[in-house]
């Protein structure tokens, strides 16, 4: 009997305690696509409107309120203030690289290839901008630059539609690589030695390419991220508030009661979606701290210390000191490299006196 279990032992035991092994069609990543071709005048105006507080309600925010581009083009916040009187539930991602993504939101609950429509969104929505195309149209009508420019660009006096043309061209157009697209495309000088040896474990023992692949370090997929919720969301009144005319807007079921961000199920209404949220890009990701969808960890290495110590399923990848320093270096490796900054001066066009028929 002894022999038997000695026997049994030997073939079982290289299972329990081997480390795990990766499947053979692992996940690869890729370097940023090729820039969008964009037309430059809407683009430039585009920039300019991306600039602009008239496209919000009480003419205090512009795009540029939340996204940043000192900050990664986000807000360096863990969750978004809002619209002035509420505060929004979620963290603000940056706007880099953006176009070539699919969904839009953490709950994925608009496509990002419909740009205008998205744009959209945060000029009406009401925890946003809360402004009527009708009156931000208006606003720009009565500004003589504005006129001539859209006349130039669209052959039209200010429209909503153009509005939101020129903002998503100049969205659009907001593209950054990073050193890793140097290395992917043959030059092994891009990264140092301790980031090629992070790039070993996170396309191997630290697990990451399996959600975080392809061109935008991203599956475009939905995952339980696990991490804690924030409490401010139902601490704070103005959050709470917003939270919950949100969810009734979306017609989440019982949303009075609802004490976690469920991502995904708000949309879908699905129970096997609860608590998923998008994959983010990794792209930038040392310019866009704090992490995740409600902003609760605050640096990278908090990042893989939550990663490392079981994550979302409890499973511990087992990253010695070494590695955590060698993941921790690649993944600062992926820093926007020549990242779009904001113009300088950048100052709205005057309000002037119209002549009626004249612009």
């Amino acid at each position: 009997m002894k022999t038997f279990h000695l026997l049994l032992l030997s073939v079982v035991a290289p299972f329990l305690f081997a480390p795990p092994k990766l499947v053979a069609d692992q996940p690869v990543l890729s370097p940023l696509p090729p820039p969008l071709d964009l037309d430059a005048d809407r683009v430039a105006l585009g920039e300019k409107l991306f600039f602009d507080t008239r496209l919000s309600g009480d003419t205090t925010l512009s795009c540029a309120s939340c996204h940043i581009p000192s900050k990664g083009w986000a807000d360096g916040l863990p969750l978004s203030d809002g619209y002035p009187g509420s505060l929004y539930f979620r963290n603000t991602p940056t706007l880099v690289n953006s176009s070539y993504q699919q969904f839009a939101y953490w709950d994925g609950r608009l496509n990002f290839n419909d740009l205008q429509t998205v744009v959209r969104d945060h000029i009406a929505e009401a925890h946003f901008f809360q402004a009527d195309g009708r009156l931000v149209s208006e606003r720009l009508r009565q500004v003589p630059e504005y006129e001539a420019t859209f006349q130039e660009v669209f052959h039209s006096e200010p429209q909503y539609g153009g509005i939101l043309k020129a903002v998503a061209a100049f969205v659009q157009s907001l593209r950054a690589e990073s050193a890793l697209d140097r290395y992917l495309l043959g030059d092994s000088s891009a990264l140092t030695p301790q980031e090629v040896a992070g790039l070993s474990l996170f396309s191997g023992k630290a697990r990451c390419v399996s959600c975080h692949n392809g061109d935008l370090l991203s599956d475009e997929s939905f995952h339980l991220s696990g991490v804690s919720s924030n409490e401010d969301i139902w601490r704070v009144p103005e959050r709470h508030i917003t939270w919950r005319r949100f969810m009734r807007t979306l017609g989440v079921p019982d949303f009075v009661s609802l004490r976690t961000d469920e991502g995904l199920y708000f949309v879908t209404k699905e129970d096997s979606d609860r608590g998923l949220f998008r994959t983010p890009s990794l792209r930038g990701i040392p310019s866009t701290a704090p992490y995740f969808h409600n902003g609760t960890v605050s640096t990278l290495e908090d990042v893989i210390s939550f990663y490392n110590e079981g994550g979302h399923d409890g499973v511990p990848l087992g990253l010695s000191s070494t590695e955590v320093g060698e993941l921790l270096a690649f993944l600062e490796s992926l820093a926007f490299e020549n990242p779009p900054k904001a113009p300088p001066k950048m100052t709205s066009p005057t309000y002037e006196i119209r002549i009626l028929g004249e612009f």
